[in-house]
C-alpha cells in the first residue's frame, strides 16, 4: 500500500498547500481519501482523476470536501469509453450532504457506518465515529493481501476508543491542529494527544496532519516529538510525498 499526500492544512489552504486529501493505492486500485481544497490539482500530477476507483469522505466539512464538486464536473464533462459513475462513500447522518454525492452522469453516493466493514477493492475499511461538532469518522484501511494498515483519525478530539481503533497501524495520520498550550475548546487533537495516541496504539509510524496555517510547522512537529517515546518515527506531511508502507 502507498499513500500520497495531496494536502494537509486544516480550515483553508495556505502557502500553495491544500487542505486534507490523500491518494491511497494498492496494485492498480486508486482511492481518494477526502478531497479538500486544491487537492484535485495535486491529484492530477499523480494520476488521471478518471482513473479513480472510489472516493471516501470522512465527514462533510469543506476543508475535507471542497474539491468534490469540481471532481464530479470533471467526471461529467470528460468522455471515457466504458466509464461508470464514480463511487463516493460517505456517511448518511447528514442527508443533504450525502445526497449531493450523487451527480447525474458523474458519481453515485454510497453510505458507510461504523457497524459494518466496507470491502473496497483490495481494502477492508472499518470506521470509528469521532468526537467533533459534526458526524465524522476515523478510518482504518487494511490491505487484504499485505495486511498493512493505514489509520486516519479524521477530525476529532482525543477519546479512549481511538487507541484500540488505531492499534498496530503501519502508518497513523492524525488531526494535530493544536499546541498543548491551547486553552479553548479542543475539537481536534493537540500535540500531546497525538503523541499519546501514537505511543499507546503501538503504531509504527506517525505523520501529523490537519495542521493549522497559523502555526509554524516545525514547532508542531518538535512539540509532538517531545511528548512521544518514539520521536524519530514522527514526521511532517509534504505535498506530493509518496509513503510506501513497509
Amino acid at each position: 500500500m502507498k499513500i500520497t499526500v495531496l494536502g494537509f492544512y486544516g480550515g483553508y489552504p495556505s502557502q500553495k498547500i491544500g487542505t486534507t486529501g490523500y491518494l491511497v493505492q494498492s496494485g492498480d486500485f486508486n482511492l481518494l481519501l477526502d478531497a479538500g481544497s486544491s487537492t484535485l490539482l495535486e491529484l492530477e500530477k499523480h494520476i488521471n482523476p478518471l482513473e479513480l476507483d472510489a472516493v471516501l469522505l470522512t465527514h462533510y466539512h469543506h476543508d475535507h470536501t471542497a474539491d468534490v464538486g469540481v471532481l464530479q464536473y470533471l467526471w461529467q464533462l470528460n468522455e471515457k469509453i466504458g466509464k461508470t459513475k464514480l463511487p463516493i462513500y460517505g456517511h448518511n447522518e447528514d442527508p443533504l450532504n450525502f445526497g449531493a454525492l450523487t451527480w447525474p452522469n458523474a458519481s453515485e453516493g454510497f453510505a458507510y457506518n461504523e457497524d459494518t466493514k466496507l470491502e473496497l477493492g483490495p481494502f477492508e475499511i472499518t470506521f470509528q465515529k469521532t468526537v467533533h461538532p459534526v458526524p465524522a469518522f476515523a478510518t482504518r484501511i487494511e490491505d487484504k493481501t499485505s495486511r498493512q494498515v493505514f489509520t486516519f483519525t479524521s477530525d476529532t478530539r482525543f477519546f479512549d476508543e481511538l487507541v484500540p481503533f488505531a492499534q498496530n497501524s503501519d502508518l497513523l495520520i492524525t488531526d494535530t491542529n493544536f499546541l498543548e498550550s491551547y486553552k479553548g475548546t479542543k475539537w481536534h487533537l493537540s500535540t500531546k494527544d497525538t503523541a499519546k495516541l501514537f505511543d499507546e496504539s503501538a503504531s509504527k509510524r506517525l505523520i501529523i496532519s490537519h495542521l493549522s496555517p497559523l502555526l509554524e510547522l516545525n514547532q508542531v512537529l518538535e512539540e509532538t516529538r517531545k511528548f512521544s517515546s518514539k520521536p524519530s518515527r514522527i514526521g511532517l506531511p509534504e505535498v506530493g510525498r509518496v509513503i510506501e508502507l513497509e
